[in-house]
C-alpha cells in the first residue's frame, strides 16, 4: 500500500501509482476501531489510510491521460545540495535516537536517484472502467492462488481470524493485489528511494518521516538494509506498507522476535489482519455482494453515503445476482453502481468501508473486495462484460469543466470519474430528470452543453 496523493478533482484515480494522500472519501465519516491490535511493535498514531499499491502500474500498460494533479508541487525546484541535506538529516536521525551503526549502514555513501525523481513527477493516471480494471486484476489465477495460500497456511489464517475477526479470503485478496503474494514487491533499493523522496522539495516533510521510520525499523532489528528491496516509492513487504505503517502496525505473528513482511508468511497474515481490524472490520459481517437491480429504482439512493436495511432494497426489487430473493433483514447496506445502473451492481456493507480506507480509489476498493468474494466462493461477476455506454476521457474532462463553471467542486478536470465528479453528476441528473446513478453519460453532457 502506498501513501496516495491522487487528483483532488477525481478523488478516484485508477492508477495506484498516483494515489498519494488521495482526496475525497466516498464516505462522509469512517469508523475508527479503538481496540488494541494484538502484539503491535509500537503505539499507533493517527494516520491517513487512503493507501494503494505501486507495482500494479507496471502490470497495466495503458496510455497516460492527464497531467500531474498538483502543478505547484511538480514545479518546485530543489535548491539545496543533496549532500548538504543528507548531512543534516543524519544528525536529525541521531537526535531521534537512531544508532550511528544504522545510519552508516543505511545512508553511508547514499546518492540521489534521478530515476525516482523522474518517476515520482511523471503522471500515471490510467483511464479504465471498473470492468476493465477488475478483469485485469481480479483474475482466475489470483483466485486460485488465494485458495491455495489459505489451504497451505490454514493454521495461521485461522489464528488471525480468531484473534482479529478477519476472514482469510479478505487477507489474501489484498495480498494478491498488492504483490501477487510476493512476486511483485519491486526491485528498487528502498533506502535510496526514500532518501531521494525525502530530499525532494515536492513532499519533503512526508518522506523525511518515512525515511526516519525505515531507519528505526532497521535499528530495532526487524529488517536489514539488504532486505529492503521494493517499490521506487519506498514501500515494504508483500502487502506494500510504507515504513511508518510498518513501524507502527507490524505484528510478530511467528514469534521469532521480529516482524518481517518480506519473508515471514505468518507475519504478513497477522499484520494484515491486525491492520484491517484497526480500520474498523466488523467480525462476522459481509463486505460486498453482487446483486441484480430492477429496471426502475430510486437511483438517487444508490450511493455509498446512503444505507438502507437489506429488506428495503428487497422491497425496491433488488435481488441476488442469480435472481433469488435477498434476505429480508435489517442488515444495513449501500447500493454500489461503479458503472451506473446498466453495469455491475453490488450491495456494499459496513465492512466495505475498510476497503475504501485501505485505498481511496473506488475502482481498486471494489476490485479488491470482489476478488475476496471470489476467493470465498462467489461466482464470476455477471455484469462485467456488458457494453456500458459512457464518456471518453475527453468527454469526462469536458463535463468536469462545465460542472466547475457551474460552481461544483470537481477539482482538476482530469478525465477520471471520482467521488467529487460522481456527486456533481448525481445532482445534475436529478435536476434534469435523468436516472441519478452518478455515472456520466452522453445524454447528461448534451444537456449540460
Amino acid at each position: 500500500m502506498s501513501c496516495g496523493q491522487g487528483s483532488q478533482g477525481s478523488g478516484d484515480p485508477i492508477s495506484p501509482i498516483q494515489l498519494r494522500h488521495a482526496g475525497t472519501s466516498f464516505y462522509p465519516t469512517l469508523r475508527e476501531n479503538p481496540a488494541t491490535i494484538g502484539t503491535l511493535k509500537r503505539s499507533v498514531p493517527p494516520i491517513n489510510y487512503r493507501l494503494s499499491i505501486l507495482f500494479l502500474a507496471a502490470l497495466i500498460f495503458l496510455p497516460v491521460v492527464s497531467a500531474l494533479p498538483n502543478s505547484a508541487e511538480a514545479a518546485c525546484t530543489n535548491t539545496e545540495r543533496f549532500s548538504t541535506w543528507l548531512k543534516r538529516f543524519k544528525q536529525h536521525a541521531r537526535n531521534q535516537g537512531v544508532s550511528n551503526r544504522t545510519i552508516r549502514a543505511a545512508l553511508g555513501g547514499m546518492t540521489l536517484s534521478k530515476k525516482v525523481l523522474s518517476r515520482d513527477r511523471r503522471q500515471g493516471f490510467f483511464a479504465q472502467t471498473f470492468a476493465s480494471f477488475s478483469r485485469k486484476l481480479a483474475t482466475e489465477h489470483r483466485r486460485k492462488a488465494g485458495i491455495r495460500k489459505i489451504k497451505k497456511l490454514r493454521s495461521y489464517f485461522e489464528r488471525a481470524r480468531k484473534k482479529y475477526g478477519v476472514p482469510p479470503e479478505v487477507i489474501t485478496g489484498f495480498w494478491a493485489l498488492e504483490s501477487d503474494f510476493g512476486v511483485g514487491m519491486g526491485k528498487f533499493p528502498v533506502m535510496k528511494a526514500l532518501a531521494t523522496l525525502a530530499y525532494d522539495c515536492r513532499r519533503k516533510e512526508l518522506f523525511e518521516g518515512e525515511l526516519l521510520a525505515a531507519l528505526k525499523i532497521i535499528d530495532r532489528g526487524d529488517l536489514r538494509v539488504s532486505d529492503m528491496i521494493g517499490s521506487w516509492a519506498g514501500e515494504l513487504g508483500q502487502t506494500q506498507f510504507l515504513p511508518t505503517h510498518y513501524l507502527n502496525h507490524a505484528v510478530d505473528f511467528d514469534g521469532d522476535g521480529h516482524a518481517n513482511l518480506f519473508k515471514s508468511e505468518a507475519d504478513i497474515i497477522g499484520t494484515t489482519a491486525a491492520f484491517i481490524q484497526h480500520l474498523g472490520w466488523r467480525r462476522g459481517e459481509p463486505w460486498l455482494q453482487e446483486v441484480r437491480v430492477p429496471a426502475k429504482l430510486p437511483w438517487q439512493e444508490a450511493d455509498l453515503s446512503i444505507q438502507h436495511p437489506r429488506s428495503k432494497w428487497t422491497a425496491w426489487g433488488v435481488r441476488n445476482a442469480d435472481g433469488s430473493a435477498l434476505k429480508r433483514d435489517s442488515m444495513p447496506a449501500s447500493l454500489l453502481l461503479p458503472m451506473g445502473r446498466k453495469g455491475p451492481a453490488f450491495l456494499a456493507y459496513n465492512n466495505f468501508k475498510v476497503y475504501v480506507e485501505w485505498n481511496n480509489s473506488l475502482t481498486y476498493a471494489t476490485t479488491a473486495a470482489y476478488l475476496a468474494t471470489r476467493i470465498a466462493g462467489a461466482p464470476t461477476m455477471r455484469g462485467r462484460n456488458r457494453d456500458i455506454p459512457g464518456l471518453s476521457a475527453s468527454g469526462v474532462r469536458e463535463l468536469q469543466r462545465i460542472l466547475s463553471r457551474r460552481g461544483f467542486d470537481v477539482g482538476k478536470a482530469d478525465g477520471i470519474i471520482g467521488a467529487k465528479t460522481r456527486k456533481a453528476v448525481r445532482t445534475m441528473q436529478l435536476k434534469y430528470g435523468l436516472p441519478a446513478d452518478s455515472y456520466p453519460t452522453a445524454a447528461l453532457l448534451r444537456k449540460l452543453r
